[in-house]
């Protein structure tokens, strides 16, 4: 009783304080990320007042809120919609995978950690965190815009390529037969075709099935198959986020659009849980001696991620400021940064505390840069060349380009 009691203390008090810190961000204008992560670190390992009993709930309940962010940005989209992502994206996911990665690999052989720990590492500053930016695309309201689906794209390839590059890290860390590395991707790769084909093949069955008049019995079908798939694809060694953004897709039309409307209160309740969870689980002892070239990566990485998006968001033919917010929306890493960390700290030790600092800079960044990376740009507009209308103003011109984008 005394546990179950200072459980519901602790829980009741959490869910109060997200609410008023959410509040106290909305009338700045801002995004309550920044504010759920401070309050976590404060009250984590290590904090002013750490909170015990309600540790393994707040857990539990931030591996859904990843699930449901994914889910609810699969929603969106189609299955046809995410194949087309996919072919016109991927020059932009190998551009992604070159500018992101080679920093980290390059920062772990510069500290003396060895290959294994760089290709960690290289993951680490590679995969962008795809609940914060689900998170602060819905806050800025930007899930309409033109970039949208381009920031998506990136997004699903590098969930895509963690389906290859987790077990393989697994297989370095364990030091694992070639063989048997093999035959874990094979597992991997199968899961996530045998998951496409079906949400493309038989996405109307899979909606038809799931429908239902009754908003409880819609509610209930939706989620429950949505943690069944997120787990199984997580025991397949495949992301569970991936796992719930694929059963998104595989769900369309009305269906999709009711089952939204009623997930959308429990993803931000979960999404809230999950950015105080990773706070709860940081020492801030831990941050200060690493801080200074966590710092120095967290820069050099987003300026590599504002690249990445405005080449992503030029490829797709949008107007430069959407391009702009394209870049900045990308820089947060978060939960897959993590997870990758996690794996190799038996390797070495020191790359989990430069990974908790980093990750911790850029997630608390992140949602500065999507707000703020596009109205800096505007300030210092680029040079016209000869070539240019001499007519026309640098930011007539920039206005111009956007409109064209919009019309085409």
């Amino acid at each position: 009783m005394h546990h179950t009691t200072a459980l519901l203390i602790e829980l009741g008090a959490i869910i109060l304080a997200l609410g008023l810190l959410g509040r106290l961000a909305g009338r700045v204008g801002f995004s309550p990320i920044p504010l759920y992560l401070l309050a976590g670190l404060a009250f984590g390992h290590g904090g002013i007042l750490p909170l015990q009993a309600s540790e393994e709930f707040v857990a539990t309940g931030a591996e859904i809120g990843v699930i449901l962010l994914l889910l609810l940005l699969g929603l969106e989209y189609s299955a046809s919609e995410l194949v087309t992502n996919l072919r016109t994206q991927y020059p932009s996911g190998v551009v992604d995978l070159v500018l992101n990665a080679v920093p980290g690999a390059a920062a772990a052989l510069l500290l003396g950690w060895g290959p294994v720990a760089a290709v960690a590492l290289a993951g680490v500053t590679w995969i962008s965190s795809s609940g914060v930016i689900a998170k602060v695309l819905g806050d800025l309201g930007r899930l309409g815009n033109r970039e949208t689906p381009v920031i998506l794209g990136v997004l699903v390839i590098e969930d895509l390529a963690m389906a290859l590059y987790l077990p393989i890290l697994t297989a370095l860390l364990a030091g694992v037969s070639l063989a048997g590395g093999a035959v874990t991707l094979l597992i991997s790769l199968g899961t996530v075709g045998a998951v496409l084909y079906v949400a493309l093949r038989h996405g109307r069955l899979i909606s038809r099935a799931v429908s239902s008049d009754n908003a409880e019995m819609l509610l209930l079908v939706v989620l429950g198959l949505t943690l069944l798939v997120a787990g199984i694809a997580q025991q397949l060694q495949v992301s569970a986020a991936v796992g719930a953004f694929l059963v998104g897709i595989a769900v369309s039309g009305e269906v999709a659009e009711g089952a939204s409307t009623l997930l959308t209160p429990l993803r931000d309740l979960f999404a809230a849980v999950f950015f105080v969870f990773f706070g709860l689980s940081t020492d801030p002892a831990d941050i200060p001696p690493v801080l200074v070239p966590a710092l120095i990566l967290a820069v050099a990485t987003a300026l590599t991620k504002v690249a990445t998006g405005w080449y992503a968001a030029r490829r797709a033919g949008i107007g430069g400021a959407g391009r702009w917010r394209a870049g900045g929306t990308l820089v947060a890493r978060g939960e897959f940064s993590i997870v990758i960390a996690g794996l190799a700290v038996g390797v070495e030790p020191r790359i989990g505390p430069l990974a908790t600092a980093y990750v911790l800079i850029l997630v608390l960044l992140g949602p500065l840069t999507a707000r703020f990376t596009e109205p800096l740009a505007r300030r210092f507009p680029r040079r016209r060349g000869p070539a240019a209308p001499a007519a026309q103003a640098p930011a007539q011109a920039e206005r111009t380009a956007d409109t064209v984008a919009v019309d085409a």
